[in-house]
């Protein structure tokens, strides 16, 4: 998003802004207790939760939420591609038990590279601010 105005006061003043604005939404309450819940499993209120999700700050979206595990299945379909097309295009073939383990180790592995891939997109991001 860029540097706004209110985090460049902050960095030189070391004070925090007063909050002056208000945004309103009206929901339901089965609407409002998911959103609380929400908020509860990130250990916040309602009101910094959903202001995180508005402002769109990387790194707040729970540990388990939805986007976080698409990408990481999103990951492990890449990897699975790249251990086996290479092989198939060369005309080679891929018995049960390579499959199995190539599988094995897409399991083991994609967590961890969503998580890599990850961290390495926020940090380039954060040096162009």
């Amino acid at each position: 998003m860029g540097t706004s105005a209110s985090t460049q006061v902050l960095e030189k003043t070391g004070r925090r802004i007063p909050r002056t604005r208000t945004i309103g939404v009206r929901v339901t309450e089965p609407e409002y207790l998911a959103l609380e819940a929400e908020a509860w499993k990130a250990g916040k209120t309602v009101a910094d939760w959903a202001r995180d999700q508005i402002l769109g700050r990387p790194g707040l979206h729970g540990v388990g939420s939805l986007d976080q595990h698409l990408f990481t299945e999103l990951v492990g379909i890449q990897l699975l591609l790249m251990n086996t097309l290479g092989p198939l295009l060369r005309g080679e073939r891929l018995t049960a038990k390579q499959l199995d383990a190539v599988l094995r180790q897409v399991q083991s592995a994609k967590a961890r590279k969503a998580q890599e891939l990850l961290t390495r997109r926020l940090s380039t991001e954060e040096r162009r601010i």
